[in-house]
């Protein structure tokens, strides 16, 4: 996966020069071996090396934490412009949409994928609930429904009830299917032309979907 990745840098013209962080580690047998290129490091110590990524099988920004054990890592660091010349590349490969929220404010969004939080913006993310890029919809005839991103035109909002425009123009609507009986909020984060390539976080957009009215995908 990670030489695939390389490859399409490689088509959209990603020079050595744009390249961001590299984490090395050496092996038993003394060589040193590259674990992972264009990344940018969160933080590192003793104990860990933390840094973020995109990650083409999930077709979005990842963070990575590698534990400091017997074969410890070293990372060789890039200067700002590169790690802002990394982020653009994050952003070519993403989902992209412009977002429309309920008072009508329009942002440009990459890298989207949504998340799932306490209701009411209380705590941190549901740690046990993966992060998606599809929309899991139960339709009116009692039929549940992933809809992954890459299939989707147009997404409009109403609540918890979403009405989907597919690129084959077929539409597909019926309630947002929560994956899980606790109480959960659905977020729609992603990042912006603002993203700060030093933030601890992967991204700079969060918004409940419920207050979203429309998703105008790429």
């Amino acid at each position: 996966m990670r030489i695939t990745l390389l490859a399409l840098f490689f088509l959209v013209g990603l020079t050595t020069a744009s390249r961001a962080d590299t984490i090395f580690q050496v092996t038993e047998q003394g060589k040193q071996s590259v674990v992972q290129r264009d990344a940018i490091v969160i933080s590192e110590d003793s104990s860990f090396v933390v840094y973020k990524h995109f990650e083409l099988r999930d077709r979005r920004v990842e963070i990575v934490r590698l534990n400091q054990g017997s074969l410890p890592y070293t990372v060789q660091k890039a200067n700002p412009q590169q790690r802002l010349q990394i982020v653009e590349v994050w952003k070519r490969f993403g989902f992209k949409a412009a977002v429309t929220d309920v008072a009508g404010k329009t942002t440009r969004v990459f890298d989207l994928y949504l998340d799932f939080y306490p209701p009411g913006g209380r705590g941190s993310l549901l740690e046990s609930i993966p992060a998606t890029t599809a929309f899991s919809i139960l339709m009116d005839n009692g039929i549940g429904d992933d809809v992954d991103m890459a299939k989707i035109k147009i997404v409009q909002v109403q609540g918890d009830h979403v009405k989907m425009t597919l690129r084959d123009d077929k539409m597909q609507e019926g309630k947002f299917l929560m994956p899980t009986s606790q109480p959960a909020e659905v977020r729609l984060l992603g990042i912006t032309d603002q993203y700060d390539p030093s933030s601890d976080r992967v991204f700079d957009f969060s918004l409940p979907l419920t207050r979203i009215k429309e998703i105008d995908l790429d």
